[in-house]
This record gives structure tokens, C-alpha cells and sequence, in this order.
């Protein structure tokens, strides 16, 4: 069984590679959603590195980008990723510059973060820029703010509260209209300022 390190480097290396192919061919998301038939949210995933694939989806991203699947684990050079980020994302360092409140306090992981970042049609825009980095920030008050109630009373309840939302994007089938109904009350009354936090849009 592959360890979690692995399998991290694994989604990384392919997360790499896609967005190298998709520089390389002037590929947008949609054009590889069309030849992948896979769905928007499953390359988006991919290019991110935030999703470790099966095997038969990475055969149909090959097979759809028409490269061999090995082109999708060529291996890394120890800046190579950094460095191609940041020559496909070349409008970042302009809007940091003119927008720099939005970046006060940000680690180097998270501008690489936003450096490997892909627009619908390629690089980010400025919108596009702005966009990622107000759901960076959106996110990392959220982490702030699970942090502290883990440091509370309120543990458990978060616990719950977490097992809930990840049964409702994990399961494959909507929840029965009964079930969905008893379920709501919990989503809108527990943690809101959380709930609120995390409704971001790229």
C-alpha cells in the first residue's frame, strides 16, 4: 500500500505534468474536459494537485491529452514547478503589488499556491487573481477559526458538525428529500460564520 507521502508526490508530479501538456498545447479546462469526457471539477482537482486519481482516470486524461500515460509522472526538477507557475501565471506579481492588503501576512506556500493556480481559459486574469486569493483567504480564516473551536468545548459538536458536510460531497447519491430535510437545520445553526465563510467562487 502506498504510503501518504507517495501518494501526495503522486498528485503533485501529475498535477505538474497536466499543467505543463495544457501550457504547452494551449488547452483551457474546457478543451480537455472535452477530450477527457472527464468532468470540470475532476481536472480542476488534478491540475491543483488536491486529488490522488485512479488509475482509469488518469488512462482517460492520457488518452484524451494524446499523450502516454507516462507523460503524466515525468519527473520533477526540484524548482521546475515553481518556476513554471510562475512563467504561465505572469500578471500574480502585478496584482500583488497594486492589491497588497490582500496579501498582508501570506507564506511563501501560499503564493505558490496561488502561482499554480489555472484560469478557464489558461494564466488568471487580474479578476482571476483577485478571485483565488479572496477564497485563499476566505479558507485560512476558516482554518483559523476550526483552530480555535478545536481548543474549546465545542470539539465534538465541530466533529459532527464536519462528518456531516463531508457525507454530503463524498456520497455519489443525493440524500432522500426527508433525510436532506433533517439535515439542514443542522448545517444552517451550527458553526454559520464558517458555513458563510466558505461559499467562495473562482
Amino acid at each position: 500500500m502506498a504510503s501518504t507521502s507517495s501518494l501526495h508526490q503522486n498528485a503533485a508530479t501529475v498535477a505538474w505534468n497536466l499543467r505543463r501538456i495544457m501550457a504547452q498545447a494551449d488547452l483551457t479546462f474546457e478543451d480537455v474536459v472535452a477530450a477527457t469526457e472527464l468532468d470540470e471539477r475532476t481536472i480542476r482537482c488534478l491540475a491543483r494537485g488536491t486529488t490522488n486519481p485512479h488509475a482509469r482516470t488518469l488512462h482517460k486524461l492520457a488518452r484524451g491529452l494524446g499523450v502516454p500515460i507516462d507523460d503524466l509522472f515525468r519527473p520533477l526538477g526540484r524548482h521546475a514547478p515553481r518556476q513554471f507557475d510562475r512563467a504561465t501565471n505572469t500578471l500574480v506579481e502585478s496584482v500583488v503589488a497594486h492589491h497588497p492588503k490582500k496579501f498582508a501576512n501570506w507564506s511563501e506556500a501560499d503564493f505558490d499556491e496561488l502561482y499554480s493556480r489555472f484560469g478557464t481559459g489558461g494564466q488568471l486574469t487580474e479578476e482571476g487573481v483577485l478571485a483565488a486569493a479572496q477564497a485563499m483567504n476566505a479558507k485560512r480564516d476558516v482554518w483559523r477559526q476550526v483552530n480555535v473551536i478545536l481548543e474549546s468545548g465545542e470539539a465534538e459538536l465541530l466533529s459532527q458538525f464536519v462528518s456531516v458536510l463531508y457525507g454530503r460531497v463524498t456520497t455519489s447519491t443525493n440524500l432522500p428529500s426527508a433525510a436532506a430535510h433533517t439535515a439542514r437545520p443542522i448545517a444552517t445553526t451550527m458553526l454559520p460564520s464558517v458555513c458563510r465563510s466558505t461559499k467562495t467562487t473562482l
